[in-house]
């Protein structure tokens, strides 16, 4: 009997987007989709099937924000706008932020929906273990976004119990925003690693929403989400984080990467890109984005520390993680 992929899996024959070269020999491959688009929402190239629905991960979030500030949400700074779009890291500066976040709207870190979890910044998980300090939901990366949604709720007049629920009234308005922005109905609901609503969307539709905010006259809720990460990238992600690194290489990009393989960019004037690597590892993401930024026009000098990643052999580099030749084409 012949194993492998069956004929009626809805998972597409991608192409390889990148490969992880060790000394000379090709050891792994990571297939998946790619797809730029310019800031009018037309698709410039596209690599494998990007309008099959993807689930986005945080790469929703920038648009996910946009529904809050139309709910009501108020930020009291940039800082709070971009940490309620980024996925932080649990640093001291982004537990204490959205702790007064919460603090702000009447509530605390036990309101939050999110589960308990380890900082993800290296030195803080390694002096949590040593300590035996236990998770908490102020550390899990997603807290921010949590805690702006219960802002919203807040400033909106809505419940704060059940505001994961789809029925929500606040997941309900998120739901409509990331249709309209990707140009699409959300295709799927499932639930995210963080308990809230995680919305299907194809990689055009994705990309789109994401274009749209840098794209949005100044003053509009869209071009508010996108100012407050690009002016305050350490609060979307964190120290030695590649979206922070990349927003702080290039003058006006806007990076915000999701679980499982995902990556989307934009930059104004030129448009936008967006990925998803099949098997869901972030190994490949960044040398794929970089690929997807050169036909935005970005200098290869500026993407270079993220265009190929080192792999270890010994003491030494041996080899390297690069773009496939189906995204340099």
């Amino acid at each position: 009997m012949q194993r492998g992929r069956s004929s009626t899996s809805p998972w597409p024959d991608n192409p390889v987007l990148v490969e992880v070269w060790r000394s000379g020999f090709l050891e792994s491959v990571h297939r998946g989709s790619l797809v730029v688009v310019g800031p009018d929402g037309a698709v410039l190239h596209a690599v494998g099937d990007v309008d099959r629905p993807v689930l986005p991960r945080s790469a929703n979030k920038p648009v996910q924000a946009t529904a809050l500030l139309a709910a009501g949400w108020t930020p009291r700074s940039g800082e709070e706008l971009a940490i309620g779009a980024g996925s932080h890291s649990g640093e001291d500066g982004h537990r204490e932020l959205v702790a007064g976040m919460l603090a702000a709207a009447g509530l605390s870190p036990d309101d939050l929906g999110c589960p308990p979890a380890l900082p993800l910044h290296d030195p803080d998980f390694a002096a949590w273990l040593a300590a035996g300090r236990a998770p908490e939901r102020l550390a899990m990366n997603c807290s921010g976004k949590h805690a702006a949604m219960l802002s919203a709720c807040v400033a909106a007049g809505w419940p704060t119990d059940g505001y994961l629920e789809r029925e929500h009234p606040l997941q309900q308005a998120v739901e409509a925003r990331l249709g309209e922005a990707a140009g699409t109905p959300v295709a799927a609901v499932v639930v995210d690693g963080c308990g809230a609503p995680q919305h299907g969307l194809p990689l055009t539709g994705l990309a789109r929403g994401v274009s749209s905010l840098v794209e949005a006259a100044a003053g509009a809720h869209d071009r508010a989400v996108a100012d407050a990460m690009r002016a305050h990238p350490w609060f979307v992600a964190g120290t030695g984080r590649e979206d922070t690194d990349l927003m702080c290489a290039v003058d006006g990009l806007l990076v915000k990467g999701g679980a499982d393989g995902v990556h989307v960019a934009a930059l104004p004037g030129r448009g936008a890109v967006a990925l998803k690597l099949d098997d869901g590892g972030d190994r490949g993401r960044a040398p794929a984005l970089c690929a997807g930024l050169l036909r935005l026009g970005v200098p290869a000098e500026q993407l270079s520390p993220w265009s190929l990643t080192p792999v270890s052999g010994g003491a030494g580099v041996v080899g390297e993680v690069r773009a496939a030749a189906a995204l340099l084409r």
